[in-house]
Order: C-alpha cells, then structure tokens, then sequence
C-alpha cells in the first residue's frame, strides 16, 4: 500500500499491538501463532464455538471496573463528609448475568423501561437498589415499579408527579422519587448526545424545580429525595460538572425553605468519557481523578450555598461495561481505494495514506450503530494472527446495504489483512448489543462471556428461522378459476 508520509502524519508504531488501555486487560496475543486471546480463550476458538460476528464481553475485566469505579466514588464521598450510591446504567448493556455481577461488585441497577426493570428483577436485584429512569414511563410500568419496591423513581415531567402518587397510594407505598431537571450544562460531545441543554426530551427547567418539588410534597404517598441532573455522555473534564453542580445546589436552599428540612440527595448522573482508541488514551482521565474532581466540585458548590453536602449519586454505564467488550467479526472482501488527490493524501487524519482499504465483514451497523448515529471511532486488529506485511490504512465495513454502514472509519493494521481473518473490534461492551437491530433482516450475534479460559453464552443469538418466525404467513389463496 502505498505512502506519501507527508508532514504533520504520524502512522500507527506497531499495527499488531493490543493496547491494553483499550482492550480488556486479559487481551493479549498467545506467545505460539501469535492470536488474540480474550480471558485466557482463543479468538478463533471462540468464533469456530459460538459463529461470526460474536459478542465477547471479559467478566473480570467488567466486574474489576466497576469495583473500581464504586470505590473511587465512595471513597471520595466519604472523604468530604457523606456517601455515594453508584447505580449501574443498565441501557448500556443488560442482561440477567450482568445485572448479577453488577449487584454482586455493589452498585445498584439503573433502568429506563419496563424491559429493563424485568430483567434486573430475574437477575435478584434488590428492588429498593434499582432507580427507573424514562421521559415516557406508562402507567402500567410505574405501577408494576411501585408495586416490585423499586427503591426511587425519578420524575421526569409533571405529569408523572401524579402518576406516581396515584400508583404508590394504590399500592399503599411512600415511593421515593427524585425529580429530573435540565441545569442548561451541557457536556462538549456530539448533540445527539448531550442531554442536559433545555431543548430536548428530557427533564425540567432548573427554573421550574421549587414548583415542582412543591407539587411532589404535597402528596403523601410521594418522599422527594432530591434533583437529578445528566448533562452528557463520553465527558472527559469536569468542567460542564462542576458548572452543573454550582447551579443544582444553588436552588438547594429554596427547596429546603419548601421543605423543611435539609434535601438528603444529589444525583449527578454519569457519562465519564473512556477511550475507544489508542489516541482517546492519552487524553481519557482515571476514574480516581474524575472522583476526587466530582468530590471537590460538590463540596464547594455546597460551602458556596450554604448547604450541607447531601448524599451523592451516580449513573456510569459505558464507564463500567464499555473496556470488557470486543466484537469479533471474520472478514469476505477487501478492496483498495485511491484516495482523492494529493490534499485528501496529505490530510494527517489518513496518516499519509494513499490508498485506503475497504475491509467488510459479516456484521456490521444492526451490530454497531455508533458509527454510524454519533460518528464514533473504533479500533481494530488482526484477531486470529499476527503479521509483519507493510501497514495498510483501512476502513472496516459491514455488509448491509447502506453507504453509512461503517464499522471502523480509520485504523491501521498489516495490508495482508484477507478473507477468512478474524478481526477484533475493541471497546464494544456498551451500546452495541443495546442498540443492535435486525435490519436487511440479520439476525444478532450472540452475546458470550470469557473468564479464565472458560467461555459460555450470556445473552442467545438469533437465527434467520427466527426472524421468519415472527412473519405473519398467509395460506396460499386458490386462482380464481380454480376447478
């Protein structure tokens, strides 16, 4: 493959390396035919047992970062006076033996739909230790929340404040409930994204938090809690926190005026950026410094108003699940393109590339649909082999008929990269599965589970039969000159 290596490009040192701070820290290539190995479990063993693509998610690798994360936020919220609930974001990956570990590491279960809260339930989640999140909750799925001991709901609109009183009286319950408002912070990351700034679906004006805490007080069967605020995902400072933080607690005085007495909780939400690739690395922050900075930022804001510091909650998902996830694809067809003139050549984001490689495998967007929703980068490497061919700048797409369809706009592995190659896509644990479809009618891939050499499958896979399955078939109608 051709390169110009013009000023300012700076390719890949080593296309084969398993940077360990983007795949699961098991990863590593066996010292024998060099193959990735995932949890002590071969690649190409893993996808000749479960088929192609196949989701990998590393247990320990999941359940070492959520201890991880919890303790960092417990610890930095006992060292300014107070405690940290930690709540798993179940939308980013659920399913029951997930839930399971999360529960077993100490973290409770975020859900945003009934689905969702069926499965924590199956899994033997505490009730009292799942918060239900949802800007359109129905009246049957507050009801059956209420009804299971959810321990908070959290108020998404005004409407619900009635919903969940009517609900939790039925059941003769004092529910819980936080109420969800916009701080008008919103994270520097893609709009699609940022959920925090006031045009959008989710959460109250900030301005409109004394009125509304004063609706939730006056039912009974109601306890407030506390606000809640998420003002983005993939958030790498804690600038936008900070900024959110000053404004939530600043209000805290008014709704202790309307309530009587101190408001025991804050949720700060999540959305603590990882790195999806080698260079996100070296800017991602260690959850202990984005602990420490939330801890500092709280204890401020609440010196500032004059409020003592309430208890803290959070909501990471990607932050816990996103590392211990890795897709494994196997390769049909490659192809090299030229790319257009010498300035596209030049430009440093193609590395000095001047031919691309077009690399398509067997899945595709219904697998990942990041790429193609948020323009989100993935890394990717030679799964079932190592190689010592010039590198090759490539683009790894899918099989489904759309333009869009990409699966990694830009890396760099060896050029022999071929038909019949396992590749490895990093960083999948979260939102992949999640937001995973059946378009062009492909069935998903089945979600595994790898731990000291052992694999076993955590969510089934589907099969085209399957997919026939829910089609409606008409019996054959007879011409209309028949006999």
């Amino acid at each position: 493959m051709a390169q110009v290596n013009p000023a300012g490009a700076t390719p890949a040192a080593d296309p084969n390396s398993i940077d360990p701070r983007v795949f699961p820290p098991s990863a590593r290539r066996g010292s024998e035919c060099r193959e990735l190995q995932l949890g002590g479990a071969r690649a190409t063993e893993l996808v000749e047992q479960y088929g192609s693509p196949l989701y990998v998610i590393d247990e320990a690798a999941a359940r070492d970062r959520a201890r991880e994360v919890r303790v960092a936020l417990e610890s930095e919220a006992e060292r300014i006076g107070t405690s940290a609930t930690v709540y798993y974001a179940g939308k980013a990956f659920l399913c029951v033996e997930v839930a399971q570990w999360m529960a077993e590491e100490g973290l409770a279960i975020d859900v945003a739909s009934g689905g969702e809260l069926a499965v924590a339930l199956a899994a033997g989640v505490d009730p009292a230790r799942i918060g239900f999140h949802g800007n359109n909750k129905s009246e049957r799925e507050i009801a059956r929340a209420v009804e299971a001991g959810v321990g908070t709901i959290i108020i998404d609109s005004e409407v619900e404040t009635e919903r969940i009183a009517r609900a939790a009286a039925a059941a003769d319950r004092r529910q819980r409930v936080r109420l969800r408002v916009n701080s008008g912070v919103h994270a520097s990351t893609h709009d699609f994204l940022a959920t925090s700034h006031e045009d959008q679906k989710f959460g109250q004006p900030l301005s409109e938090a004394p009125r509304l805490v004063e609706a939730i007080l006056a039912r009974d069967s109601l306890e407030f809690v506390g606000l809640h605020c998420h003002i983005g995902s993939q958030i790498f400072a804690t600038d936008g926190f900070r900024e959110s933080a000053r404004r939530l607690v600043g209000v805290y005085p008014e709704l202790e005026r309307i309530a009587g007495r101190p408001i025991p909780e804050l949720n700060l939400g999540g959305g603590f950026g990882i790195a999806y690739t080698s260079a996100q690395a070296e800017q991602a922050p260690e959850v202990a410094a984005i602990a420490r900075q939330l801890a500092d930022i709280v204890a401020e804001t609440c010196a500032e108003a004059g409020v003592s510091v309430p208890q803290l909650a959070f909501e990471p998902g990607r932050a816990v699940i996103g590392q211990a996830g890795v897709t494994l694809y196997t390769v049909g067809t490659t192809k090299p393109v030229l790319l257009a003139g010498s300035d596209a050549a030049a430009d440093p984001a193609d590395l000095g590339f001047a031919e691309r490689l077009y690399v398509s495998v067997d899945g595709g967007m219904s697998d990942n649909a990041r790429p193609a929703l948020y323009g989100a980068d993935y890394q990717v490497r030679i799964a079932n082999r190592e190689s010592d061919a010039d590198p090759a700048l490539v683009r790894v797409v899918g099989k489904h008929c759309e333009s869009g369809d990409i699966v990694v706009q830009r890396d760099v592995i060896p050029g022999d990269v071929r038909a019949g190659d396992t590749l490895a896509v990093a960083v999948t644990g979260a939102y992949c599965w999640s937001l995973s479809s059946n378009y062009n009618y492909v069935p998903r891939p089945p979600v595994i589970a790898v731990s000291n050499g052992s694999s076993r499958v955590i969510v089934r896979g589907e099969t085209e039969d399957e997919l026939l399955a829910k089609s409606v078939i008409p019996a054959p109608v007879a011409p209309a000159n028949a006999g």
